[in-house]
C-alpha cells in the first residue's frame, strides 16, 4: 500500500506541470497546484493516498532540500556596498535616482513587517482566537522566497533594482522567521539544549566554509560523470548541518538553510546549481508539497466553526502584516508597483509549512489551528501573484536606453550611428573637425570640440557611456584615448585602426585591457572572401528585414532548453553557439547553456526583442 501511494504521488508530480502547460495555467505557482492536487487525492476528496512512514520520511527530506535550495538562492552581493563597483556613468546617473538602495528599502520594509506581525499576534492573543503570541508573530512575518523568486524570474526582474528589493525583503522574510523559530523551539521545546549551543551551528558552518573554500577552483579538473563531486559535497553539507542542528536542539530546517548559505558562499557553478535544482524539484520537493495537501483533511477542518472563522482572519493577518512595506516602497517606486510588490511579499507557504511542522511536533498548536494557518497561506499564494501580475509595470529607470558615444564623425561612423538610433540606443557623436560637424550634425547629434584630449573628453562627459566607439582616423589618438577611457571605467570600448602597423604594436596590450579592436582593411577582406565563398552573404547583409545578431545568454528562462523548444525557435536561425571560446555547430537538439554566445539571424524587429530577452540577466 505504501508503494501504491508513492506511485500515485509521483504520477501526480509528473502530470501537474504537464497539465499546467497544456491549459496555460501561469497565474498559480507549481507548489500551490501540488498542494491542491494533494488535497484532491487525499482524504479530503478521493482518499487515493494516505501518508505512511516511507512517504513521511521522503516528505521530511523534501522540506530539508527545499530550505537548502532557498539558502542557495540568496545573493549576498546585494548586501555589499556597490558604489565603488559602479561605472562613472552609473554613478553619474545615480544622482538623478532616489537615494534609497534596495538594501535600505528592504530593511525598512521588513522592519514594518516585524512590528505589524507583533501587533497582530498580540491582537489574536487578547481576543482569545490564538493564544501563542510568539508562534503567531513568526507565522505572520514569513514570506515564501521560492514563490517570490519564481514570480520575479517570470517578469525578468531579478537583475533590476525593483526585483532586488523584493528579493531582499523575501530573504529577510525567510531568514528572520527561521531564526525566530529556532529560538522558539529552544525556549519552549522539551528536548532543547541551552541557547548558547546554537552558536555551534555557525561555528561548524564557518569551519566548513573555510575547509572547502578552494573546492570549486580545482574540482573541474578531477570531476567525472561517475563521481559528481559537487553534488556529493552539497549532500555532505546538508547532512552535516542538519545533524549539528538537531544535536544542539535546533530544527533540521535551520541546518539545511545554513548548509545552502555555505554552498552559496563557496561560489558553485551554474551547472552545479541546476543539477541540485533538478534533484530537489524533480523528486523530493514535489513529494513534500503533495504530501502537505494529503495531510490536510478538509472534511474534518471545515466542520469546525472556529476553523472557518480563523481561515479568513489568518489570511487578513498575512496580508496586513506586509502592508507597511507599501509606504516604504513608494519612496522609490511608483504606486502601482509598490502595491504589486506588497501583494507579492504577502505570499507565504514554505516557511509556514516548516513552522507548522515544528509546532505540531512540539504540540503547541492544534490540528484545526494548523489547518487554518495553512489554508490561509494557500489563499495568499493564489491571490497575491494575481495582484502582482495585474499591477506591475516597468519602472522608468529600467527603460533607459544603452548609451553609445562615437568619437569621430565620418563615413565609417555616421551610418552606423543613424541605424543604431532606430533601436534601443541613445547615440551621441563628437568631432574636432568643423567641416565634419557642418556635414553631419543635421543627420545625427554631433558635438564639436576643439580638442580631443582625454581630460577634455572626460570633462565633457564623453566617457560617461555604456559603449565608447573610437572611430577617429588617427590610430595613435584612438589608442591613447582607449587606455584613458578604460582607466576612467568605461566597460565596453571599440577601437578602429586603419593602419595595421599601429594595430600590431598595440593589439596585445589593448586586448589584455578588454578593449575590442578592428582593422577596416581586414574587415573588408573578410567580407569579400565571404562574398566569394558564400554569395548569399551580401543578400543577408543588404536585407532590410533581416540582420545578424550576437547575444550572450544571461536569462535563466532560456538556459537548459533545447533550441527546438525555444518559444521563438521559428523566428530566428541560430548559426553558431560559442561556449568556453569554442564554436559549436548547433542543431535542434543543442541545449542552450548559461553564458553561451549565440550568433543568429532574424527579422530586425522581432530579433532585437529576442536578443534583449536573452541578454536580460535573470
Amino acid at each position: 500500500m505504501d508503494q501504491v501511494s508513492l506511485v500515485i504521488i509521483l504520477l501526480a508530480a509528473l502530470l501537474i506541470p504537464l497539465i499546467m502547460a497544456k491549459f496555460k495555467i501561469n497565474s498559480l505557482p507549481t507548489a500551490v497546484m501540488e498542494i491542491i492536487v494533494g488535497i484532491v487525492i487525499g482524504p479530503s476528496v478521493f482518499n487515493f493516498v494516505n501518508t505512511s512512514d516511507l512517504i513521511s520520511q521522503l516528505s521530511t527530506i523534501g522540506v530539508i532540500v527545499l530550505l537548502f535550495l532557498s539558502g542557495l538562492e540568496i545573493d549576498f552581493s546585494l548586501f555589499k556596498k556597490r558604489r565603488t563597483a559602479l561605472t562613472p556613468l552609473e554613478q553619474k546617473n545615480a544622482v538623478n535616482t532616489p537615494k534609497y538602495s534596495p538594501v535600505r528599502l528592504s530593511v525598512y520594509a521588513y522592519s514594518t513587517i516585524i512590528v505589524l506581525s507583533l501587533l497582530l499576534a498580540a491582537a489574536f492573543k487578547v481576543s482569545g482566537l490564538f493564544s501563542d503570541f510568539w508562534l503567531a508573530a513568526i507565522l505572520f512575518g514569513t514570506i515564501s522566497l521560492g514563490i517570490v523568486i519564481a514570480a520575479l524570474k517570470e517578469q525578468e526582474l531579478l537583475s533590476k533594482a525593483f526585483g532586488q528589493t523584493i528579493l531582499l525583503i523575501s530573504v529577510f522574510g525567510e531568514l528572520v522567521p527561521m531564526m525566530g523559530l529556532t529560538l522558539y523551539a529552544s525556549v519552549y521545546g522539551s528536548n532543547s539544549q541551552s541557547l548558547w549551543l546554537l552558536l555551534l551551528i555557525l561555528a561548524v558552518a564557518a569551519l566548513l566554509l573555510l575547509r572547502f573554500k578552494p573546492f570549486f577552483r580545482f574540482y573541474q579538473n578531477i570531476n567525472k560523470s561517475t563521481t559528481q563531486l559537487d553534488i556529493r559535497l552539497a549532500f555532505f553539507l546538508i547532512v552535516t548541518m542538519v545533524t549539528v542542528a538537531e544535536s544542539v536542539g535546533a530544527e533540521n530546517i535551520l541546518g539545511a538553510f545554513v548548509a545552502g548559505i555555505v554552498l552559496k558562499l563557496l561560489n558553485p557553478s551554474e551547472t552545479t546549481r541546476e543539477r541540485l535544482d533538478a534533484i530537489g524539484y524533480g523528486f523530493f520537493i514535489p513529494i513534500f508539497f503533495i504530501t502537505t495537501g494529503v495531510d490536510l483533511n478538509l472534511r474534518t477542518l471545515l466542520t469546525s466553526g472556529k476553523t472557518l472563522l480563523l481561515i479568513p482572519l489568518f489570511f487578513l493577518a498575512y496580508m496586513v502584516a506586509k502592508i507597511g512595506g507599501y509606504w516604504v516602497l513608494k519612496l522609490r517606486f511608483k504606486q502601482a508597483n509598490a502595491l504589486a510588490s506588497t501583494a507579492l511579499t504577502a505570499t507565504t507557504m514554505t516557511m509556514v509549512l516548516a513552522v507548522l511542522r515544528v509546532a505540531k511536533s512540539m504540540k503547541t498548536i492544534t490540528s484545526d489551528q494548523s489547518g487554518a494557518f495553512l489554508l490561509a497561506a494557500l489563499l495568499t499564494c493564489v491571490i497575491s501573484p494575481l495582484i502582482f501580475n495585474k499591477f506591475y509595470s516597468a519602472e522608468k529607470e529600467d527603460l533607459v536606453k544603452t548609451a553609445v558615444h562615437f568619437i569621430g564623425a565620418n563615413l565609417s561612423t555616421v551610418p552606423v550611428a543613424q541605424q543604431l538610433r532606430k533601436g534601443w540606443y541613445d547615440v551621441s557623436m563628437y568631432t574636432n573637425h568643423p567641416e565634419n560637424y557642418q556635414t553631419y550634425h543635421a543627420q545625427v547629434p554631433v558635438t564639436l570640440m576643439e580638442n580631443f584630449t582625454a581630460q577634455d573628453l572626460q570633462d565633457h562627459g564623453v566617457f560617461d557611456t555604456d559603449i565608447l566607439v573610437l572611430g577617429h582616423i588617427d590610430a595613435e589618438r584612438n589608442y591613447e584615448l582607449a587606455k584613458a577611457a578604460k582607466a576612467y571605467g568605461v566597460r565596453r570600448i571599440i577601437v578602429r585602426f586603419e593602419d595595421r602597423n599601429v594595430l600590431n604594436e598595440h593589439e596585445d596590450e589593448l586586448r589584455e585591457l578588454g578593449v575590442e579592436v578592428y582593422n577596416t582593411p581586414e574587415a573588408n577582406i573578410t567580407l569579400l572572401r565571404a562574398l566569394i565563398e558564400s554569395p548569399s552573404t551580401l543578400l543577408l547583409l543588404n536585407d532590410t528585414e533581416n540582420s545578424i545578431y550576437e547575444v550572450r545568454v544571461l536569462n535563466h528562462l532560456y538556459t537548459d532548453v533545447q533550441i527546438k523548444n525555444l518559444q521563438f525557435a521559428q523566428d530566428i536561425t541560430i548559426s553558431q553557439v560559442i561556449r568556453n571560446r569554442k564554436l559549436i555547430a548547433p542543431n535542434g537538439n543543442t541545449t542552450i547553456m548559461y553564458g553561451d554566445r549565440l550568433i543568429f539571424t532574424g527579422n530586425k524587429q522581432t530579433a532585437a526583442q529576442i536578443r534583449q530577452a536573452l541578454a536580460t540577466a535573470n
